[in-house]
């Protein structure tokens, strides 16, 4: 029998991430009935390029989900708070891709690949992983699979394209303004970024750390089903690179590992691409990730921390595996396995 095609939406389609899932869309050939382009009241009625042509974008409101299977929306957490229940009583898979649902114990939080079964148990909302936590999950669940998981401490180093246009915007102008000797007021960070490193993603939480710092800890626990015995702490640095998270790596394990050995298994692991060669200074930087789909991982080493620990250094472009393409591979999956 010929599966049915869905009818997709994509929400949020006139953002950064939102006309990444574009690229995606296109470049994966997803399968589609029919598709839709919302946006808000400000971006309705202006076009939007697709597959080379011209398509008007249509303002959100309740109607535009009758009759939408999948949508894929990258249009903020307050957005998703008022449409996702909309959406999930019209029938339509709504896969989001901001914080507000991630950490919803009825809302299966997902990287496909890593925890495809979790999507089984959606009830119309799936939440699309933190763009830093993402990228770490291909590598870490291949390692957590064969050695188990004991100890976790990651140092993040993101790229300014996590906090939007307006960040990647003012990182010209911080540039600019700084190689000409001009004073520089910053407003998308509370610190200049032009040649800085600023220690804080998000807001402060009461135990010190940022809410950055807690969503890796905590959406890494949910996807890998750790159990709280296993320790996790983040540190997260914004740096000026306009695209390409970075993640500098601590695990333990139960189980004895090796560098040699961990290699090896990286190099199997679908997605990942292994990029670790001292001898030829060969190890992955955000420049060469950016606009590429894989998570590359170099500088893996024996940890002198601990017994049964490695090292290591992870990086991707955080617009499509830490956000776009994790959202539609999300929604290739759910069409794949028939869930909507």
């Amino acid at each position: 029998m010929t599966k049915r095609l869905p009818n997709i939406a994509v929400l949020g389609a006139t953002g950064v991430v939102g006309r990444e899932i574009l690229n995606i869309l296109e470049e994966e050939k997803v399968e589609y009935n029919s598709i839709k382009f919302l946006a808000s009241s400000r971006s309705a009625g202006s076009l939007i390029e697709f597959k080379g042509q011209k398509h008007t974008v249509i303002e959100t409101t309740d109607n535009v989900f009758d009759d939408i299977d999948i949508c894929l929306a990258s249009a903020g957490g307050k957005t998703s708070e008022r449409y996702a229940p909309v959406a999930k009583e019209k029938g339509c898979v709504y896969i989001d891709n901001s914080s507000a649902f991630r950490m919803d114990k009825d809302v299966p939080l997902v990287i496909a690949g890593v925890n495809d079964e979790d999507l089984k148990l959606h009830k119309g909302i799936i939440a699309n992983p933190n763009c830093s936590t993402s990228q770490l999950m291909l590598p870490l669940k291949a390692l957590d699979d064969k050695f188990k998981l004991k100890r976790l401490i990651v140092s993040t180093y993101q790229a300014v394209s996590g906090a939007g246009l307006k960040a990647i915007n003012e990182l010209t102008d911080n540039i600019k303004t700084n190689l000409v000797g001009m004073p520089y007021e910053p407003s998308a960070f509370k610190y200049e970024i032009a040649f800085n490193v600023i220690p804080q993603i998000d807001s402060f939480t009461e135990n010190g750390y940022t809410k950055e710092e807690m969503k890796v800890t905590n959406e890494t626990r949910k996807i890998l089903h750790l159990s709280n015995d296993v320790k996790i702490s983040c540190t997260a640095v914004r740096v000026p690179v306009y695209i390409g998270h970075s993640e500098a790596v601590t695990a333990e394990f139960e189980h004895e590992i090796s560098p040699d050995v961990a290699r090896a298994l990286l190099k199997e692991t679908p997605e990942v691409e292994v990029r670790d060669d001292s001898a030829t200074f060969t190890y992955p930087t955000p420049k060469e990730a950016a606009g590429k789909n894989p998570v590359y991982v170099g500088r893996i080493r024996k940890s002198l921390a601990f017994d049964n620990g490695i090292d290591f250094f992870c990086v991707a472009d955080n617009l499509r595996i830490g956000a776009a393409l994790n959202t539609v591979r999300i929604a290739e999956k759910v069409i794949e396995m028939e869930l909507y």
